[in-house]
C-alpha cells in the first residue's frame, strides 16, 4: 500500500469540493513512529515506540509542499528498532502517512524529526 492521505480524508476533501459538503476542519496532528508502511488504516507495523507526539504547526514551503515548523522528539525511546515511515493523527483519525529516512534507534535513545524535514506534499495537475 503506497503512503498517502488516508481514505476518510481525501473522502471528505472531495465530498467537499464536488458536493459541496462542509469540510470539517481536523485540529492539532500527532505523529506516529513505524518500522515498516503504515497500511491503509495507518495501524501497520507500530514502532515499539507507540507514543504519538504532537506534530506542531506545518508552514508553506511552495504550492502543493507543507513543512513541519517545529522538530518533532520522542525521548528515551523503550526498543532498539529501526525508524522507517511516521503517520499523522488526528485523535484517534489517521490523516496521511510516508516514509522518513530510515533511522537505527537504541534503547533509551531520543529520535527528532528536525524542523523543515517532515514534508506533506499534494502534485498537481500537469
Amino acid at each position: 500500500m503506497a503512503d498517502g492521505a488516508s481514505n476518510t480524508v481525501v473522502n471528505a476533501f472531495l465530498a467537499s469540493i464536488l458536493n459541496g459538503t462542509a469540510f470539517t476542519a481536523l485540529g492539532s496532528l500527532q505523529a506516529q513512529l513505524h518500522v515498516g508502511a503504515p497500511g491503509i488504516n495507518g495501524t501497520a507495523n507500530v514502532a515499539g515506540n507507540a507514543t504519538k507526539q504532537a506534530a506542531g504547526a506545518f508552514t508553506k514551503s511552495s504550492d502543493g509542499n507543507y513543512v513541519s515548523a517545529g522538530a518533532i522528539s520522542w525521548s528515551s525511546v523503550p526498543t532498539a528498532e529501526t525508524y522507517s515511515h511516521v503517520s499523522l493523527w488526528s485523535g484517534t483519525t489517521f490523516v496521511a502517512s510516508g516514509s522518513i529516512t530510515a533511522s537505527a534507534v537504541g534503547v533509551g535513545d531520543t529520535f527528532t524529526i528536525p524542523a523543515g524535514s517532515l514534508t506533506v506534499t499534494q502534485p498537481f495537475a500537469s
